[in-house]
């Protein structure tokens, strides 16, 4: 038991690394349901692009969304966002810190599976080989409009038996293959190139302001993780104290039936300490909302 609860202390502490082993787990997820996913293309002329741009598109927006809901900090941004001013006032830095740092982990896995389905190539082929010009190749010169259609739309299935005997459906295929893996590694290359200049064009700019943003914001999460805590504890005592006096109202009925109540000497003397003076429901329920409305000013001197 201690050693989960060291993990647990471990996981609250460092929420940060956490949050970017996550982010890891949601990329590598991405590449094997991906791999693991059996693409077939419905190969007719109404359906192959949605089907195609919505394999390729629709996936990502499910990551980024398991991204956001699995970092803890877009809670913690939305009520910081979201909090009336009372006592002390919100600093938009901050936000805006908090909303860029989970943005950038959230679309690590739909970057990772966009880039993935272009370096593959059968999305593109799959949406756009329908909208290519068949006299670019020479296998659709003697076909009516209809039938080019037609066979347009079936060059991702290969097994076709209209597309058996066809020699354009290769070329076909790799010529938007080859667009496919070019889109992939430029938007891999720009994404890397960004990366890089993010890193060392950093120290170019005011990191007074950075660092205050990154500790404000890191300060609001554990702020609101010891007020959970804080919370926690006073509910078990107080859960506790309720039973004990429940107990003691039904003190003659337990006599009778010859059990033993613990007495007054032999409770803990620090739970009215850790009760704080808080010993009501009216009282409890005033405090919490004095802590969402009228939050106290950071000032501890």
């Amino acid at each position: 038991m201690d050693r989960f609860r060291m993990i647990f202390q471990y996981f609250q502490s460092n929420s940060e690394s956490v949050m970017n082993g996550i982010c890891g787990l949601l990329a590598l997820a991405s590449v094997k349901m991906y791999t693991c996913f059996d693409f077939s293309c419905p190969c007719l002329p109404q359906y192959n692009m949605a089907y195609g741009l919505g394999i390729m598109f629709v996936p990502p927006v499910i990551l980024f969304l398991c991204g956001l809901i699995l970092n803890r900090q877009s809670l913690v941004m939305l009520d910081e966002w979201r909090r009336p001013q009372g006592h002390r006032k919100k600093d938009l830095a901050v936000i805006r810190y908090m909303c860029s740092s989970i943005a950038q982990r959230a679309m690590v896995a739909p970057v990772v599976w966009i880039v993935v389905t272009l370096l593959d190539g059968k999305c593109l082929i799959c949406a756009f080989s329908g909208s290519m010009d068949p006299e670019k190749f020479v296998g659709f010169a003697n076909v009516t409009p209809a039938q080019v259609e037609q066979l347009l739309a079936k060059v991702p299935c290969k097994d076709d038996e209209l597309m058996r005997n066809n020699t354009s459906r290769k070329a076909v295929s790799r010529y938007l293959r080859c667009w496919s893996q070019a889109l992939g590694w430029s938007i891999l290359l720009i994404l890397i190139v960004a990366a890089f200049l993010a890193r060392w064009l950093r120290p170019c700019f005011n990191q007074a302001t950075l660092l205050q943003a990154r500790h404000w914001s890191n300060y609001i999460d554990i702020e609101q993780k010891i007020f959970e805590e804080t919370c926690c504890e006073h509910s078990r005592l107080f859960a506790h104290k309720c039973i004990l006096h429940f107990f003691e109202s039904m003190r003659q009925e337990i006599k009778l039936h010859n059990f033993n109540l613990p007495r007054e000497g032999e409770r803990d003397e620090g739970e009215e300490d850790l009760l704080r003076g808080i010993t009501d429901q009216e009282q409890v329920n005033k405090l919490l909302k004095t802590w969402y409305y009228d939050k106290p000013p950071l000032d501890v001197s």
